[in-house]
């Protein structure tokens, strides 16, 4: 591996091509109206293997789907995003009819509340391979930390599906047929993975923004309570509501699980996916990275290449006019991926991570949920029981330990 002085002089030249070319994307300004879009939800897309997809629903031609998000930040007009990313070529995605409601808690809604969608002004969309489709604006009562469901009828499906393999819990409903517009789906099968839903965004004052919670399976929140919406960045935006200078932050978690930031692990790696779930996420100002431990624990990285790996996305994301906050990366002693390697590997990115200088900020989060008796380990009221996820407590205290101020310039 290249000298660590090879790799700064590597980053430098990419600074001055992204000088040079510059970038078009802006962050978090208002509109000539004084409004502009900030995403309230988000869930990174990837393919959704059909092994994880129910029996009896493995192909999504001719269904329902009723999917409940529970959004961040609250509006008076929203969007929805659908995504066909993974799709063959020329496979479309086909949507007959979609609407939006207040969920009424498990497949139901409140039938007052249903609003129907529109893309161009027509009920149904043809979303072509490889592509992203915003529906149109639709006025909403879409209350802060509420859950929204987004009901769709795929009239016809791509083989290969878009989506998000973890929803942490029984979101989302799958029923045969047309039953967009009924108020329950009584025969639906109920499944842990998101369809072809990437994003709610809402029109917000000018003063509002979003932070990214960039990661793996930490910020996708395994190990949590299943259905209860405590990953870590479910924490965050409960505590951004509570503070009236944070209350207009939207949250956007896009945590897969099993991700890399170099090469290898689920789905496509942070430094290919960057422009898809950080660059074009509507009102995105922030961003928190917490990423590593699969390249290390896949053993076929060097630290050098994770270290890299976090300068490109930094100076990537900052040249766009985006403020990054770099985490320290977890202990994991006790897990399957444990050794004395990796924990010196590990010790040595963080080292770094604590004084490049290369982030806007560091989160030191190794040092918020280490056990003090063996700093390899996690504290015992913050492990899952596998000794590399976090508990409900865990992800709270990360949380927690956030300095609010960061999310203030």
């Amino acid at each position: 591996m290249k000298s660590t002085g090879i790799v700064r002089q590597v980053v430098l030249f990419s600074v001055i091509v992204l000088a040079v070319a510059g970038c078009t994307r802006t962050t978090g300004h208002a509109s000539s109206s004084g409004y502009h879009w900030v995403g309230t939800w988000a869930s990174s897309a990837q393919e959704v293997e059909t092994k994880l997809m129910p029996s009896a629903f493995q192909k999504l031609d001719d269904t329902t789907l009723r999917q409940v998000v529970r959004v961040s930040i609250g509006g008076g007009k929203l969007r929805v995003r659908f995504s066909n990313a993974f799709a063959d070529w020329q496979d479309s995605l086909n949507i007959s009819e979609a609407c939006i409601a207040v969920s009424a808690g498990g497949n139901a809604v409140k039938p007052e509340t249903v609003k129907p969608l529109t893309f161009g002004g027509n009920a149904s969309v043809v979303i072509p391979y490889g592509t992203l489709f915003v529906s149109d604006p639709v006025d909403f009562d879409l209350k802060p930390g509420s859950d929204l469901a987004v009901t769709m009828h795929i009239a016809k499906a791509p083989k290969k599906t878009t989506g998000h393999r973890s929803a942490r819990g029984e979101a989302v409903f799958i029923q045969s047929g047309n039953a967009v517009s009924e108020k329950s789906l009584p025969t639906s099968v109920a499944n842990t993975c998101w369809y072809y839903l990437c994003g709610v965004e809402v029109l917000a004052n000018h003063s509002a923004a979003a932070v990214v919670c960039l990661g793996d399976s930490i910020t996708d929140g395994k190990g949590s309570t299943e259905g209860q919406n405590r990953r870590w960045p479910d924490y965050l935006a409960r505590r951004l509501r509570a503070n009236t200078e944070t209350a207009a932050i939207g949250v956007l978690n896009q945590g897969i699980g099993g991700n890399c930031l170099w090469s290898g692990g689920i789905g496509q790696p942070v430094m290919q996916r960057l422009d898809r779930d950080v660059l074009a996420q509507p009102g995105a100002r922030w961003v928190i990275l917490l990423a590593g431990i699969n390249d290390l624990g896949g053993g076929r990285t060097a630290p050098e290449e994770i270290i890299i790996s976090m300068e490109q996305i930094a100076v990537r994301l900052q040249a766009c006019g985006l403020r990054v906050y770099g985490s320290t990366i977890l202990p994991c002693g006790g897990s399957f991926y444990y050794n004395n390697e990796l924990e010196a590997k590990r010790l040595k990115i963080n080292d770094w991570i604590r004084t490049s200088g290369i982030f806007d900020a560091v989160i030191d989060w190794d040092a918020v949920v280490c056990d003090p008796t063996d700093p390899s380990r996690l504290r015992p009221e913050a492990d899952s029981g596998d000794h590399l996820h976090l508990s409900d407590e865990g992800y709270r205290m990360m949380a927690e330990a956030v300095d609010i101020k960061l999310l203030l310039n």
